[in-house]
């Protein structure tokens, strides 16, 4: 890690939701430094009352004038139509009254935004599950001014990206903690049709269910157990470090919260980021103050989140148990302080100077008479001039200089009051001002459909030996997506000369591969192998930085719901995409698909996870066995322990490794052959996971089968996903 940081050298920002105006105006009166807050489409919290576009024009104002930024989330992934009817529209007005950031989820957004609000400063959002230097650093490449981390990270996985990329890094320090990764949860989407990439989770991680290990029979009968519901996080007692790891910008979560909870978590980190600035050696948190902040709202406790921990039951709350303890919170005003002179002398205009900051304005109204009978005072004057109202500012010094025989009507006065504090406004807000174009300006290939005519070919994914052996003894197979020791064990059978190979990388990548993986990887690509299968930022960054980027396939996983997303990742020189499993038919219809596969069978991985069901609620054995979970329905989800993300057999215990909950039911499109060859895909791709031999090689027979051979689709009990209803 870097040395300890100087408060007084470095800006740390506090940021602090906001989900109504009220909210924003709670963040500022406690002392926030910058809030973000939704407006009326693409943010990831649509349940909240977010903001009109009025409201938003007008916070960004009242920010600027205290010297604060607005930031605003458009971290949702977006459809064709979206981008080309709505979010130019969206943006322009506040890109011009000067919106301080956005924060980005989908990277055809991002390539948007870049292309036609070249000013604004992108934030690349939790969501994206940003986790290692050189996923940030691609996108700092892109344009990108800051990261917001995935919340899983160690203090030290933050050290290694502060030390690797000269952008900003923004971390939660406050708030609830999705139990799966951010923008890698398809729970909610899949099982209710709320998709949480779409701002809609309906939060099923927060519900009970039944346990059992994979391998036995009867499930643990434990009444209202929530295994997948975690404590919020509490990080004061930790600043000093998340802070010397090299984060920029302390986040508190919650814009689906009250203003009471906004002004009274905000107005506590507040005060220790001010007691940080003046005494670090003395830094301590009293017990008062967690029991205060605990008091304000808690699930369970709280916990210092994954700073200092890979996962645990000790940052579990097993409930959904919101809890509080009648903390009544004061919301503050905020008012910016300013000083003035008001000089009243007869026949001559009245001037009112006033100052707030460096910002100093002038004006000057009608004209002083002499009094006729009963001139005024200054106390009068002084208490008309006063009268501030619902503004932003307060006097910190008015002088008054008069004579002593004068008469102003008090219309004049309050006039000349309000006429130099719109001034004032302008002033202090003109400088964020900015241009746009009147139009939007879209990647040329945005409207092109581009799909293929042919009947396209077969791929298979594999996690097993077995699977990989059945697959590549049908010829209507036209490649395979191996793990590392899968692999190994095929390039050293000669397969790459009869099926295009491509090495399968973790759904989560984290830290550096192990010892020679890459190199070995290289020498694999020299003898035949086609490229690398990718599922995260990371990883395609670790391939960039190689030099072998342009043998990437990205997964389901690395989202294209667009074809500005499409174009983004195609300007990279990948092979091809996947296209997303929650656009529906009609979307792809639409959607450049000529690079593009589309899996048509396979278990939906509804969740990646950090924590472990099976450490959690029995014990790590490192053995890569798994759990299940039966929810309210009878349904039961297979949670995959995945101890060695490498699949190289060689690797040691200090592995980061993650689960990953399967959907009861496999996805699979047998029935829907005729439209799925009609989009013009590339290619097709069955995903194997839990499958053993025997059913492989039934549901290889069966679509090879139906898309090859003409054959009529046997009935399976399959679910169709997205495929027909899509996610709204």
């Amino acid at each position: 890690m870097k040395g300890k940081t100087d408060l007084k050298k470095q800006e740390i920002e506090l940021l602090s939701p906001a989900g109504s105006y009220e909210g924003f105006e709670a963040a500022i009166g406690a002392g926030a430094d910058a809030v973000y807050v939704g407006g009326p489409d693409f943010g990831a919290r649509a349940y909240a009352q977010n903001f009109t576009q009025e409201e938003l024009i007008r916070a960004i104002r009242t920010a600027h004038i205290h010297g604060r930024k607005l930031y605003l989330t458009v971290n949702t992934l977006l459809k064709n139509r979206e981008i080309k009817e709505k979010l130019f529209d969206s943006l322009k007005p506040l890109y011009e009254a000067g919106l301080d950031a956005v924060i980005v989820q989908d990277l055809g957004v991002f390539q948007f935004i870049r292309r036609n609000f070249p000013k604004m400063h992108i934030h690349a959002s939790t969501q994206m599950a940003v986790t290692g230097p050189e996923g940030m650093k691609f996108l700092e490449e892109q344009g990108a001014a800051r990261v917001v981390a995935a919340r899983e990270l160690s203090l030290e996985e933050l050290a290694a990206m502060h030390r690797k990329s000269s952008i900003e890094i923004e971390a939660f320090v406050h708030g609830a903690l999705c139990y799966s990764f951010s923008g890698q949860c398809l729970m909610s989407s899949i099982l209710g049709g709320r998709s949480g990439n779409r701002g809609r989770c309906a939060q099923p991680c927060r519900l009970p269910y039944q346990v059992r290990k994979g391998e036995d029979r009867r499930f643990q009968k434990k009444e209202e157990l929530c295994p997948l519901s975690l404590k919020d996080i509490c990080t004061l007692d930790i600043l000093p470090e998340i802070i010397d790891a090299g984060v920029i910008s302390l986040k508190i979560e919650g814009r689906m919260k009250q203003p009471g909870y906004t002004a009274g978590v905000t107005g506590m980190y507040r005060k220790y980021l001010d007691i940080l600035s003046r005494d670090r050696e003395g830094y301590r948190v009293t017990e008062e103050d967690r029991r205060y902040i605990l008091d304000i709202f808690n699930r369970g406790g709280s916990c210092t989140g994954y700073y200092k921990q890979h996962n645990g039951p000790s940052m579990m709350a097993f409930s959904n148990e919101k809890k509080t303890g009648g903390v009544s919170t004061e919301l503050k005003k905020c008012r910016e302080k300013i000083t003035g002179s008001l000089m009243l002398y007869p026949e001559s205009p009245a001037i009112l100077q006033i100052s707030c900051r460096d910002k100093q304005v002038v004006v000057s109204d009608g004209e002083v008479q002499f009094a006729k009978e009963h001139p005024m005072s200054e106390e009068r004057i002084r208490k008309q001039m006063e009268k501030l109202g619902n503004t932003e500012f307060e006097w910190e010094e008015l002088d008054i200089q008069m004579d002593g025989n004068i008469f102003v009507p008090v219309k004049l006065l309050n006039e000349l009051r309000r006429n130099a504090l719109a001034e004032l406004e302008e002033e202090l807000c003109v400088p964020m001002y900015r241009e746009a174009e009147n139009k939007p300006k879209f990647s040329q290939s945005f409207d092109a459909s581009g799909q293929n005519k042919e009947i396209p070919p077969m791929f298979v994914s594999c996690e097993t030996m077995k699977q990989a052996e059945t697959a590549w003894s049908h010829e209507e197979v036209r490649g395979l997506y191996l793990p590392y020791s899968v692999m190994e064990q095929a390039i050293g059978r000669g397969i790459q000369n009869q099926k295009e190979l491509y090495l399968a990388l973790p759904y989560i990548t984290r830290e550096q591969a192990p010892e020679h993986f890459f190199e070995t990887a290289g020498e694999w690509i020299e003898k035949g192998m086609k490229g690398f299968l990718v599922r995260n930022l990371e990883s395609y960054g670790m391939l960039r930085a190689l030099g072998l980027e342009r043998y990437t396939v990205l997964d389901a996983t690395m989202y294209t719901w667009n074809n500005e997303a499409v174009d983004f990742w195609e300007k990279q020189k990948i092979l091809k995409n996947t296209v997303p499993l929650e656009l529906k038919e009609a979307e792809m219809r639409h959607r450049n698909n000529q690079h593009s596969e589309l899996i048509v069978y396979g278990y939906i991985p509804l969740m990646q996870s950090a924590q472990c069901v099976r450490r959690n609620l029995s014990s790590c054995d490192m053995q890569e066995g798994s759990m299940v979970l039966k929810d309210r329905y009878e349904k039961e989800f297979t949670a995959v322990c995945v101890c060695h993300p490498w699949k190289t057999d060689t690797t040691g215990k200090k592995e980061r490794c993650y689960n990953i909950i399967y959907n009861s039911l496999p996805y699979g499109l047998l029935k829907e052959a005729r439209q799925v060859t009609a989009l013009g895909m590339q290619s097709l791709r069955i995903s194997l996971t839990m499958e053993n031999a025997e059913e492989t090689e039934k549901i290889l027979d069966e679509f090879l089968g139906v898309y090859y051979h003409n054959r009529i689709p046997a009935e399976r009990n399959f679910t169709k996903g997205h495929f027909k209803r899509g996610a709204e």
